[in-house]
């Protein structure tokens, strides 16, 4: 029996496409190794969406393949983004690579991985459409959190993104094949769902005619056993009276929204190829927070996009300030070749990129800080992920954290807890971006 070990980078939709091949494989008879030294192949699942994720995507490559000479590795197989974007050029570019496999070609990963062992090592490149949304999974991370990913690709072409090239048009799945594998999780024991796709929001257009997000949310909810239900990557000029209705509503549903704004000028945001501006923008967090008054926002930007004069970035600087939104991540423009944006000739230099971000970032920083001295003396629940053994205390998040992107609550107990359970903790107090308390 071959033992296959797999590394997966990346975003949570990445990750969910790297627990169907394991679990395709699982199923054809190969045995999952723990560790990279033990396997007879090593799959290294990539992300290429931005320069960062190209670079970390290689050094993954580069570590694994030394095990091709001081472990049993055969084979080293990669898959996911970078292998869609660049194909051949990276069994070219990258020769310890045996094979490259696009993302068409994950349903064949059993033949894939058994012929690059034996030696018959060949590029595989299928159709975008022919990947399988609906296969089964392993989960891998935490047993009781995990994703559900509604769609694939993406059909908003912002100039910036190379996602539609690499992923293709939108495609979601039908409501209840969605909720069926929801009903699939929470059997096998997750309590928090975190619902994604490229444009959350965009959920169900190709299929229905129309965003169907909020219909599917409702649906979710009647899964008994699921205790969250979170939702990522809402988009702004899809968030609808509806879909606003229903996250107040609904008491599984965590008062969270994420909202990937990128900017507010309207001059950018029309050569992003977005819509609205700093008063849209402004009225819809307005709206949802008056909707919503215990939500929790959290929002990405982008600074240095070609042409950002002092001027536009200042009214970016000022829309953060102005709103004060709980969680802001904030990343400088990254020229992708094949997109419109990086043909602009009006690039801007790095230098002046990583100042504007990290100006945005020490910003939120004070904001963050500011907002969770607020919530000392609190009482908030808090999903058990783990124990610090360091500290000698027990960590987890909020319903206003998702998972690697927010902060952590640590919290003493008098007693032992169970990972996974959800416990009443009262905040003491805060550490930059994390929370402290105590066990009710």
């Amino acid at each position: 029996m071959y033992k296959i070990s797999m590394v997966s980078l990346g975003c949570p939709k990445n990750q969910v496409d790297a627990e169907m091949m394991l679990s395709s494989l699982k199923n054809g008879g190969y045995e999952i190794a723990a560790e990279e030294a033990e396997a007879d192949a090593i799959i290294i699942n990539t992300c290429g969406f931005i320069e960062d994720a190209k670079k970390e995507a290689i050094e993954n490559i580069l570590e694994a393949a030394r095990y091709k000479k001081t472990g049993k590795c055969r084979a080293l197989i990669v898959t996911g983004c970078l292998a869609e974007r660049y194909r051949d050029d990276v069994t070219e570019e990258i020769p310890e690579v045996d094979v490259c496999v696009g993302i068409g070609s994950n349903g064949r990963i059993c033949d894939i991985v058994k012929n690059a062992i034996e030696g018959k090592k060949q590029n595989c490149y299928g159709e975008k459409y022919e990947l399988d949304l609906n296969a089964d999974r392993i989960l891998g991370g935490y047993p009781f959190s995990t994703y559900l990913k509604v769609a694939d690709g993406c059909d908003n072409c912002c100039t910036y993104c190379a996602i539609p090239k690499i992923r293709g048009r939108m495609r979601s799945r039908r409501i209840e094949d969605c909720v069926a594998e929801a009903k699939i999780l929470a059997e096998r024991g997750v309590k928090e769902l975190i619902v994604v796709a490229q444009d959350t929001t965009a959920y169900g257009e190709d299929i229905y005619g129309k965003s169907m997000l909020p219909e599917l949310l409702r649906e979710l909810c009647k899964v008994e056993g699921l205790h969250w239900i979170r939702t990522l990557y809402t988009y702004p000029d899809r968030i609808t009276d509806e879909l606003l209705d229903t996250v107040a509503s609904e008491e599984k549903i965590v008062k969270y929204f994420d909202i990937p704004i990128q900017h507010v000028n309207g001059e950018i945001l029309k050569r992003m190829n977005r819509t609205g501006d700093y008063n849209t923008l402004s009225a819809l967090i307005d709206k949802i927070r008056a909707k919503i008054p215990d939500v929790t926002i959290r929002t990405t930007l982008i600074t240095g996009f070609p042409g950002e004069t002092e001027e536009q970035f200042s009214e970016l600087a000022r829309f953060v300030k102005e709103k004060r939104f709980e969680r802001l991540g904030c990343f400088t423009y990254s020229a992708e070749e094949g997109t419109v944006a990086a043909e602009f000739s009006d690039q801007i230099d790095e230098q002046t990129k990583v100042d504007r971000m990290e100006n945005i970032m020490e910003q939120q920083l004070t904001v963050a800080a500011e907002k969770n001295e607020e919530k000392i003396g609190s009482v908030t629940e808090v999903l058990i992920e783990g124990w610090d053994d360091y500290i000698k205390c027990y960590f987890g998040r909020t319903p206003a954290d998702a998972p690697d992107v927010d902060g952590k609550i640590f919290f003493m107990a008098d007693r032992p807890l169970v990972l996974g359970d959800f416990v009443k903790v009262q905040i003491n107090d805060c550490i930059d971006y994390d929370l402290l308390g105590e066990l009710i």
